[in-house]
This record gives C-alpha cells, sequence and structure tokens, in this order.
C-alpha cells in the first residue's frame, strides 16, 4: 500500500544561485530527443524530444444547426454544393504538401488525419459557416484547395488546444533541476553524512544518537511502525517528539504545542521547517518505482544542518552525484554487522526440522496459509506477520514472537519483516526464492528476490542484543539453496536514478492550459513532454492514474481530485476502492462524512472473523479506516470524526489479532466450507511454491481460489535466472511426481485435511495415464504444456 502526501511546489531558482554541473554528473546529463521544427511541437532550444500524440484526445466541436441569423456567406456568395466541397475536401487531405505543411505545425500523421476527420464533419454537417470559410469552400471548388489550411489549422488547435502551448507545457514539464525547486534548502550549506551499511550494523542508531542530541531534528522513515518506534525512543529519552503520519499528527505536550523534534512517514516531511539535523532512513529506496520520489524531496529539500542518511552502501554514488549538484560534499561512515550471520549448507527440506527462533518467510499469502498450518498441526504455535495485517497486529504478533515465556517459538511471515520490526530471530527460512514485483511500468513480474531483498530478509536473523548472537539463513528446499547462495555472493547493484512526481501545482497549470482534458490524461501528457536527466526519472503513476479514472464522472475541483488520486490504498481491495468512490461522491455534494455514516457503509460493530475470507474483510474495513483518518487530515470540515474513526480502528485491530491468532482455524474452515475440488494439495513435500513454478496447470486443476492471487512464475530475462530456472524445474520434476502416489505423503495429507479420497484416486488415475504415455520421462518443455492442458481438460 503506498503512502503519498503532496510534493512541494516546484518553485524557480534564487537569483543568483548557480548549480554546479560537471564531472561525472555532467556526463551522466541524458540526451533529449530531437524536436520538431516548428514552435508549437518544439522549444526554442531545440532540446526538447516529440511528444506522444497518442494521448492527446480531440476535443469534440459540434457542428452549426440552423442559425439564428441569416447565412451571410450564402448572400455574399452562392449556397454551397456539400458535394463539390467533399471531392475538395478529400483532394486537400490528400496534397502532400498540406501534410507536410500540418507537420511543421506539430500535427504528425495521427493528429492530421483526426483533425481533418473533425474538419470534415464539422463543415458537412454544419447548416452555415463563417463568412470567410464560406468564400473560400467555394472558391477552392475552382481548385485552390491550398487555401483552405489555415482553417483547416484552426480548427486543429480548437480540438487538440496544446497545439497552442507545447512550448509552455514542456517549460511546466521540465524536470531537469530538482535541485532549484527547494531555494530554502539551496540557502544554506548542508552537511551531509551517510551511513552505510548491512541490516542490523548500528548504522541509524548512531544517526539516531546525533538526531537525539541535536536542538531540532526529524526523522524520515518508510513505514509509520519506524517512525512510531523513532517517537516512542525520544520520548522515553525525555526528548520531546511529536509523530507525523498521513493519517494524524500526535503531539508530545498534552497543549498540542509543536516539539522540536519530529518522527514522520517520508512523504509528510516538512521542507519549509529548518532543523539542525535530518535522519532519511533507507535511501535506497530513493529508486523505489512508486515512492522514489518522496526520498528524492526529502534529501533535495530538506533544511537541515546536517543530513544524516542511512542505507545500502548501494546508493553512495548516487547521493554523491545528487549531492554534487547541489554543491554539498557527502562523508561517508561504513559499518559492518555486528553479529555473525552463516548461509548453511542444508536446506530444511522439512517442517519437522524447525527449531525455536525460526522464521519461515514466504511471498505470497497462499502460502503464510499453508506453512502456519501445517507448522501447527506439528503441536507448535507460530506468529503470523504479513503486509496487509494493521500495525498493531504486527507489533502483537512480534511481541509474542519475542517473549520468552510465550510459548509461540515459530515465526511465518513474508518480506513484511524486512524493515520495521525487531524481532529475535535464529534462522530465517525461505520457503521460496522467486517473488511478484511491480517494474518500472508498472507491470508485474514474477522473478528471484534480488541480492539487496535477500540481503535484507536474511540480516533480521541473530539481532544484536537478542538472545541469538550468531544469524544462520537457510531454504525450505535443497535446490533453492544453490541459488540462494549465488544470489547472497553477488554484488549489490548500485542504485542509478531518483524517483520524482508531478505536483499538485503543475498539474494545475497544466489544466490551465487544458481545461477539457481528463486528471488522468494531464497525467499522461505530462509525463510524455517531462524531461529529465540521468540521474532522476519519473516514478511510476499507475495507481494514480487507476484513481482518476475512477473518480473523473464526480464533478470535483483540480486540487480536491488530485488529492483523492493521492489517497494510499490498494486497487486489488475493491471494498476500499469502491469506498473512495462513495467517499468523493459525498464530499462532491459537500455532506460531510460522519462517524454514523462510516459506520453503516462498514456494518460497524463487526464480530471476530470466521474464516479467512472474514479476516480479509477485516483487514479491508481497517484500510477504510485508515483512509478516511488519511482523508480528515487533508479535508477536516468534510471528515470530522477522525477521534472516533481512531477509537473503533483500534478495536478492530483487536478483533483482526484474534483472527490472526486462530489464523488455523480460520483456515481450517475455509476449507472444509469449500468444495473438496476446490482444496489445495500442499505439504512440505509438495510445496506450493515449487508446484506453481513448474507448471499453472497444477493451480488450475484444483480450481485453487484464495483471496489473493496464485503467484505463478514464469522465465524472465537474464541469463542466469533462465538457466537456473531450467535446471530447477528439471531436477525437482521426477521427486515432484512421486508426491502424487500413495505413500507417506498421501497418508499425511489426508490426516491433515489437505487431501481428500476422491482427490487422491484422480491425482493417482492421472499419474498413472501420463507415466504410461511416457510424458515425464522425456522432459521437453513443449510436452510438459501439453500434459499440463490434457490434464486440465481431464479435470473439467
Amino acid at each position: 500500500m503506498r503512502r503519498c502526501a503532496w510534493p512541494l511546489l516546484r518553485l524557480p531558482a534564487r537569483a543568483g544561485l548557480v548549480l554546479r554541473h560537471g564531472g561525472a554528473a555532467a556526463a551522466r546529463l541524458r540526451p533529449a530527443a530531437a524536436a520538431s521544427s516548428s514552435s508549437s511541437s518544439g522549444g526554442a532550444d531545440g532540446s526538447s524530444r516529440a511528444p506522444d500524440t497518442s494521448l492527446f484526445v480531440p476535443v469534440p466541436l459540434k457542428p452549426v444547426g440552423d442559425a439564428a441569423e441569416e447565412d451571410v456567406g450564402a448572400e455574399l456568395t452562392r449556397p454551397l454544393d456539400k458535394g463539390e466541397v467533399l471531392k475538395s475536401l478529400n483532394k486537400f487531405y490528400k496534397r502532400k504538401e498540406i501534410q507536410r505543411l500540418g507537420a511543421e505545425n506539430g500535427l504528425d500523421a495521427r493528429l492530421f488525419h483526426q483533425a481533418f476527420i473533425s474538419f470534415r464533419k464539422y463543415i458537412m454537417e454544419s447548416s452555415s459557416v463563417s463568412a470567410d470559410l464560406h468564400i473560400i469552400l467555394n472558391d477552392i471548388c475552382c481548385g485552390h484547395v491550398d487555401d483552405l489550411f489555415p482553417f483547416f489549422l484552426r480548427h486543429a488547435k480548437q480540438i487538440f488546444p496544446m497545439l497552442d502551448c507545447m512550448d509552455d507545457l514542456r517549460k511546466i514539464s521540465d524536470l531537469r533541476l530538482p535541485p532549484n525547486w527547494y531555494p530554502d534548502a539551496r540557502a544554506i550549506q548542508r552537511k551531509i553524512i551517510f551511513h552505510a551499511g548491512p541490516t542490523n550494523s548500528g548504522k541509524t542508531y548512531h544517526a539516531i544518537q546525533r538526531f537525539l542530541s541535536a536542538k531540532s531534528g526529524i526523522y524520515c522513515g518508510p513505514l509509520k511502525l519506524l517512525a512510531h518506534e523513532i517517537f516512542q525512543k525520544s520520548n522515553d529519552a525525555n526528548v520531546p517528539c511529536d509523530l507525523v503520519t498521513g493519517e494524524e499528527r500526535v503531539y508530545a505536550s498534552e497543549d498540542a504545542r509543536q516539539a522540536s523534534h519530529i518522527a514522520c512517514t517520508i512523504e509528510m516531511c516538512s521542507t519549509n521547517t529548518p532543523y539542525e539535523v535530518a535522519v532519511i532512513d533507507e535511501i535506497q529506496m530513493i529508486r523505489d518505482p512508486a515512492r522514489g520520489w518522496a526520498w528524492t524531496r526529502a534529501l533535495l529539500g530538506l533544511c537541515a544542518e546536517e543530513i544524516h542518511v542511512c542505507g545500502e552502501a548501494a546508493a553512495i554514488d548516487l547521493v554523491t552525484e545528487l549531492m554534487y549538484t547541489t554543491g554539498e560534499e557527502v562523508e561517508v561512515r561504513n559499518y559492518k554487522r555486528l553479529t555473525p550471520l552463516t548461509v548453511l549448507d542444508y536446506a530444511l527440506e522439512s517442517l519437522d526440522n524447525l527449531r525455536p527462533g525460526d522464521c519461515v518467510v514466504c511471498f505470497s499469502k497462499n502460502d503464510i496459509y499453508s506453512v502456519s498450518r501445517q507448522v501447527e498441526a506439528r503441536g507448535l504455535e507460530c506468529a503470523v506477520i504479513y503486509g496487509s495485517l494493521p500495525p498493531g497486529t504486527k507489533l502483537e504478533q512480534a511481541k509474542k514472537f519475542n517473549d520468552p515465556d510465550d510459548p509461540c517459538k515459530i515465526l511465518v511471515a513474508t518480506d513484511a519483516i524486512g524493515m520495521g520490526l525487531n524481532l529475535c530471530i535464529k534462522r530465517i527460512i525461505f520457503n521460496s526464492i522467486v517473488k511478484p514485483t511491480i517494474n518500472e511500468k508498472g507491470e508485474k513480474e514474477i522473478d528471484s528476490i534480488t541480492t539487496s531483498q535477500a540481503l535484507q530478509i536474511a540480516g533480521r536473523a541473530g539481532r544484536y542484543g537478542s538472545s541469538f548472537k550468531q544469524g544462520e539463513v537457510t531454504t525450505m528446499h535443497r535446490d533453492d539453496l544453490v541459488q540462494l547462495k549465488e544470489i547472497l555472493s553477488e554484488p549489490v547493484r548500485p542504485v542509478k536514478a531518483a524517483g520524482l512526481h508531478p505536483t499538485p501545482e503543475q498539474i494545475e497549470m497544466f489544466a490551465y492550459h487544458l481545461p477539457d482534458a481528463t486528471l488522468s490524461n494531464l497525467i499522461d501528457i505530462f509525463v510524455s513532454l517531462s524531461q529529465v536527466d540521468g540521474l532522476y526519472f519519473v516514478c511510476n503513476i499507475d495507481d494514480f492514474k487507476f484513481l482518476a479514472d475512477m473518480i473523473q464522472h464526480i464533478p470535483l475541483n483540480l486540487r480536491s481530485r488530485y488529492v483523492f488520486c493521492t489517497a494510499p490504498l490498494n486497487r486489488k481491495e475493491p471494498f476500499v476502492c469502491t469506498t473512495l468512490l462513495k467517499f468523493a461522491r459525498q464530499f462532491s455534494r459537500n455532506e460531510p462524512l460522519t462517524f454514523d455514516w462510516l459506520c453503516r457503509h462498514t456494518k460497524w460493530p463487526l464480530a471476530a472473523p470466521k474464516n479467512i475470507k472474514e479476516l480479509v474483510h477485516l483487514e479491508a474495513v481497517h484500510d477504510v479506516f485508515d483512509l478516511y483518518l488519511w482523508l480528515s487530515y487533508r479535508f477536516m470540515d468534510m471528515f470530522p470524526d477522525a477521534v472516533l474513526v481512531r477509537d473503533i480502528q483500534k478495536k478492530l485491530d483487536d478483533i483482526i489479532q484474534v483472527g490472526v491468532c486462530n489464523i488455523t482455524k480460520l483456515i481450517r474452515a475455509s476449507q472444509s466450507a469449500a468444495a473438496p475440488s476446490t482444496a489445495e494439495v500442499v505439504s512440505e513435500d509438495f510445496p506450493l511454491s515449487r508446484t506453481r513454478r513448474d507448471t499453472r496447470a497444477v493451480s488450475d486443476r484444483h480450481g485453487a481460489k484464495s483471496t489473493e492471487a496464485l503467484s505463478i512464475a514464469v522465465e524472465v530475462p537474464g541469463e542466469r535466472r533462465a538457466k537456473n530456472l531450467k535446471t530447477y524445474r528439471s531436477a525437482t520434476r521426477q521427486e515432484d511426481l512421486k508426491s502424487h502416489g500413495r505413500g507417506s505423503l498421501a497418508n499425511r495429507l489426508l490426516r491433515e485435511g489437505l487431501l481428500t479420497q476422491e482427490m487422491l484416486r484422480q491425482l493417482e488415475s492421472e499419474w498413472q495415464d501420463q507415466h504410461r504415455n511416457g510424458r515425464y520421462g522425456l522432459g521437453s518443455k513443449r510436452d510438459d504444456q501439453n500434459s499440463s492442458k490434457e490434464t486440465g481438460k481431464k479435470k473439467k
């Protein structure tokens, strides 16, 4: 779930300020595409790239109906012969010279065609036209079709208003000098200190010590959990500190006076307030496709005498180059891990081998559910942590796992444990090493985890100061261990670029020039025209556009519409998206969103969940309360009951905690309520993650249904990953097939309720048919695919 706030207004450079560009920074400037030869499609300096005209949506121009006044053109000449006019217009369209003139005026082939279709329709369907156009239309019937071009161009600029203001739009969307947007920060000489090191190296600790000793300071973290932790530590150390997140501001003093220290989520940091010390945590997230802009803004814009940057060493070069453009030097302090971390030479292979202090890391909710049930089937208690859980529930589960007097000694979690939680973990066990990710284009990919991700997660083992003085890391499956060692041995890829995002002020200026464009279209055109140098990239805007399209039909002013589109929600949650739509609709009618209205909408009060589906719905309701609080922070008069909503959100957190503590019962209830054909076949010997990686057909055969889409890995570009995945599949295919028989695995699945007699008979029949046909012996990719298709048909 993303956390978005308004980026600061893009301000002009302070008079007399000269930015240094040269050396390595100048060498990395990205050359812009050549501009068009006309003033309407290219900049005066010739450095602008051609716009993506597929984003230009024509403004509808209705033909003139029955004129109230007489047709002046007809009186001066004669009525138009529409048949002759049509022939002349088509002749005009085919003229190469006219097409060339159009290109010089910003009309490429696409725009030229659209403009001509609109122009022809306007003339042919209008009962009358302007006198000058009427006279020209009569004249061109005698052969002077070129004289029509000024009228055609005038019409084209009416339906494509951006043609008349392309230079202005280019200037607004010019993102090549982000340091100049923050004149207050440029007016002081800041000291930049980079604390570089792996997880559990003490880098953030040293930065926070300086934060606590300063007269004033601000901590900027990626998560509410981290901001809350610093908020607690500061106040416990008698350093008054306020907490600022997207949903609330908590004052350290009872009289609500602003403290000298602030702990906040990074999107909420102020670039106008002066501080002695600022701490920017997890700086490597400056490359994040969705949120990277917030780290860029903090790094360039914070007005602090000292900026302490914490994160991976992979970001040192980029931060150094960015600070070179501001004329500021970077001091690097390197840290080493405080406790040893060992990659074991053996995989876990079976959940029977779990020990106290183990953490099984999965990359999907399905695997979380499956592994947690298998753990508890062995008489072991386990804590569960995944990304969509409320922060309070995560903390309670972490507390339960860390408590030496609690019988819960096993943790099953996603990579959400990578940051924000202090956990006493002895051994990290990767249930899988493939993970769904979102690339820079907003596309979903499934790939092996990166070195950075592997180190971040593995580094949680053997935390300094915990009861475990040494950390260990391994995998669930033997074949994954080889690849994990290879991933961990590779150097972390350097961070190459920092994210940027259009501000509401820039979009408002775009809307002034293009008043008929939708917000989604404005954003598209902005990104298309934007120019950045090689140190930056424009962040992904798919979530923003999704919300913009969803609420486009609701009458809102542009600033309010922009705020609603930056709301922090997961667009895969229909209930949350529907709620945002209702919020926006009621907001547009100027009707306050009251506590009673919200309770009716969410059917509050809610009971403890009886199955997984109900648990997931409760998590969605918690997100709805988060959304209300986020909007109340920005529209206090329209969302007036934040205090009451915060109270019931705490109660909902307690209800969700009950559900998570009984998650095994919920899984069992969900599976017993489902038809046998929809059950998932899962065990440590026939793992869900490996099944999906080998073939899509397994999940198709069993019709696995879940609250979260199944993760199905595909081969991705890159010789190493493609080779390893192929080798993995061929090496494990025979082992997986043996698991379909009536051996101990089948008995164990039956005993645990994960397999029915009917499913077992069908699996055995399918396996025997395929074995007789010799499909598994061939091992070819084509035969495997055919086998999967045939099996799917039999199931149907």
